[in-house]
């Protein structure tokens, strides 16, 4: 037993007592779902810790069950054969993954087509899977529910587009609202008699129904779906925007309104290219482009997310219980990798009752990142150590980890990048630093740097605290206090250490202090 899992710790701070290895959320540990939507049929697989899973399998077949659907009533011949083929296929790795349960869930295509129900049922005898048809507002309020396992406690407006439907849904605190529902899928406008007039006019109509619905809205909106993803990096694409991460992307309405108009002028076959989109994704984009613009302008958001977590994440959300939804998603992934891949597991809490002094006047919010780079200082022991510290930032920055925003990712990278070198220049991703104020470099510094040292003063007694550090800002005084018995720990390449970090902080004074060790 180590210090990650150890019942008879309590000194676990605001985030509670890591609940991945806990019985309430053993189950989650390895879950299935499928999704059979207008355009494509996914298979997901998350593993890992509970509330912040990882992608164990991932996998999309584009079958465009939807295609032509708003002219014949009937699900697209050659996407219901491509759809046969994925779900047949999805079966068998189920089985040979030994999963307990494999979800299957079928959206608009599927609950609008004429033959639906009977191609449901060639489904479930092809593959003895029991697929669930569900209507437009449960759609809703699962792709809510994706968003809320990324964002405890978010507040806005959801808005899932698909192939052949758009969903609606409110979210406050981390509660679903009033959830709505809409035929604005893409695919049913590639055939649309009247053309672009007609799709503006029908359009408008639409969402005007669908504001009058929901009432005002001004607060975030968070975009969930293929289409609106693809949007998203073109906007990247349009900003010279160094960090290709969708989730959490941040756009404001001016942002959005820039991109579509550049979308409208741009050759879609060499934006296509330049953005590394698919040819099926890239043909729904103008038609995802004009629902957009609609949207905006109806609901005036103050700012607009992308959301990479949607349906399948509100499926694997539904089952998880109370407890495992109100833990942070962020420090949970960060456990989970700390008890999985650490030499020591258990001693990142140490480290942040060791640099906390450096970080006296930090908020709640800082405070949760530097837990986090505490928690991951050890994970990547094993890559080569020339590269340890590129792969550290890259790991953090490009990591699926749910509750980060882009600055905090940033951050957290140069504090692990930190944690192995004391210079971050020369690396091929110095031009996302600029994503951070110039402060908060120096402090992602600081942190990797006390991370770095702490990590010097390893030693594995669980009784009082054997190092610790104290900074006065006022007067600039550095002090590492250390115990009689951990003084042979501040070797040379320690006090190399404890030097690069007071010259971070710009201490004036410098001191290593010892003090008797307490008899037992």
């Amino acid at each position: 037993m180590d210090a990650m899992t150890d019942p008879d710790h309590h000194d676990w701070g605001p985030f509670g007592r890591p609940i991945f290895d806990d019985p309430k959320a053993r189950h989650l540990k390895r879950v299935g779902v499928v999704d059979i939507g207008s355009n494509s049929v996914r298979l997901v697989v998350f593993d890992g810790a509970a509330r912040s899973p990882a992608y164990f399998y991932n996998e999309k077949v584009m079958c465009g069950l939807g295609a032509g659907m708003s002219e014949s009533g009937v699900l697209n011949p050659e996407g219901k054969a491509r759809a046969l083929s994925a779900m047949k296929r999805f079966k068998l790795l189920a089985d040979g993954m030994e999963l307990p349960t494999l979800t299957v869930v079928a959206t608009a295509a599927m609950r609008d087509a004429k033959d639906g129900p009977a191609f449901r049922e060639e489904l479930e005898a092809a593959t003895g899977l029991k697929i669930h048809v569900i209507d437009g507002e449960e759609e809703a309020r699962l792709s809510a529910q994706g968003v809320l396992l990324g964002w405890p406690g978010a507040y806005g407006l959801i808005c899932d587009i698909g192939g052949s439907s758009m969903e609606l849904a409110e979210i406050h605190e981390g509660v679903v609202g009033k959830c709505v529902t809409s035929p604005l899928g893409p695919l049913k406008f590639k055939d649309m008699e009247g053309g672009a007039e007609a799709r503006k006019a029908h359009i408008k109509t639409i969402i005007k129904d669908l504001g009058n619905a929901l009432g005002a809205q001004r607060d975030r909106l968070f975009l969930v779906g293929g289409s609106w993803r693809a949007i998203a990096r073109i906007d990247m694409e349009r900003r010279g925007y160094p960090l290709h991460v969708l989730h959490e992307y941040r756009m404001d309405v001016q942002a959005v309104t820039d991109t579509l108009t550049f979308i409208e002028g741009s050759d879609l076959e060499e934006l296509r290219k330049a953005c590394s989109i698919s040819s099926a994704r890239m043909e729904l984009v103008p038609y995802a482009a004009e629902v957009l613009a609609r949207l905006i302008k109806t609901f005036k958001p103050h700012d607009i997310a992308i959301s990479s977590y949607g349906i399948r994440e509100g499926l694997l959300y539904e089952q998880m219980p109370q407890e495992v939804r109100e833990r942070d998603p962020l420090i949970e992934a960060c456990r989970f990798a700390e008890s999985k891949d650490a030499r020591l597991p258990g001693f990142g809490r140490k480290l942040y009752k060791f640099v906390l002094p450096l970080f006296a006047d930090a908020d709640a919010s800082r405070l949760r990142i530097v837990r986090a780079a505490c928690l991951l200082h050890d994970v990547s022991w094993r890559a080569h150590p020339d590269y340890r510290a590129e792969f550290c930032f890259d790991n953090s920055t490009r990591a699926n980890l749910g509750g980060l925003t882009h600055s905090e990712r940033i951050y957290l990278g140069l504090a692990l990048l930190h944690r192995y070198r004391n210079k971050r220049e020369g690396t091929h991703f110095e031009d996302m630093y600029s994503l951070l104020k110039e402060s908060d470099v120096t402090e992602a510094e600081v942190l990797g740097k006390a991370m770095r040292l702490g990590a010097m003063l390893w030693m594995t007694d669980a009784g009082q605290d054997k190092a610790r550090l104290s900074w006065d800002t006022w007067t600039k005084r550095l002090c590492l206090h250390l115990s009689e018995d951990a003084a042979p720990l501040y070797g040379e390449v320690t006090q190399s250490r404890f030097t690069s970090l007071a010259s971070s902080l710009g201490a004036e004074t410098v001191d290593m202090l010892i003090t008797e060790t307490e008899q037992e």
